[in-house]
């Protein structure tokens, strides 16, 4: 009686070993009528302080807010690298003050700050690195909202959607990054247009 019990208990651990990791789900291609973004966007001033949690979030999960330590045993080195909170998927958000957004029938470009530019194409789902860092993206419309997921290989999410407000004036930018169960940032931008 109990070898069967063992037996059921082994295998429901094996299936659940196996069981799959989250995967993305496509996004349409299909733009929406009358939705462009295409513009010069400069950041509310009361969004500045989203910048500086995107910013903190970012030195945390790169381990920066770890102390150093002036010991020099390998089991202290191995406690602080595996004691920070960090996940890969923040070497691929990007943030800025000011955008500037190209739409083209297949595609979005970014550019943040006039620094780094982000190119996204509708209904897309591929790989994507940051040196040696990759995840799989996907991006593309759900409805008039522009949404982009990035999973990286150790399953942190991140989700980012853009969608415009008040006849087009106003682009409004939602920034979540999940990883375990648990939200790691959560911050939305308010945008003006300026051109």
């Amino acid at each position: 009686m109990r070898q069967p019990l063992i037996a059921a208990c082994s295998l429901l651990l094996a299936v659940a070993g196996c069981a799959a990791t989250e995967s993305l789900m496509p996004k349409s291609a299909q733009v929406p009528a009358g939705i462009d973004f295409s513009g010069l966007w400069q950041l509310h001033d009361e969004g500045m302080d989203t910048v500086r949690r995107i910013d903190d979030a970012e030195l945390a999960a790169a381990g920066g807010n770890v102390p150093i330590s002036t010991r020099s045993s390998s089991r202290d080195r191995t406690s602080n690298r595996t004691g920070s909170k960090g996940t890969l998927v923040h070497v691929f958000l990007e943030t800025g003050r000011s955008l500037k957004i190209t739409q083209t029938t297949d595609g979005i470009f970014i550019s943040f700050d006039r620094a780094i530019v982000e190119e996204y194409r509708f209904g897309e789902h591929r790989e994507i690195s940051v040196g040696p860092v990759v995840a799989d993206r996907v991006s593309g419309w759900e409805g008039s909202t522009y949404a982009i997921e990035t999973l990286a290989t150790d399953g942190a999410k991140l989700v980012e959607s853009y969608r415009l407000e008040n006849g087009g004036q106003l682009l409004l930018r939602s920034i979540l990054i999940r990883y375990k169960n648990e939200i790691q940032l959560s911050v939305e931008q308010v945008f003006d247009r300026i051109d």
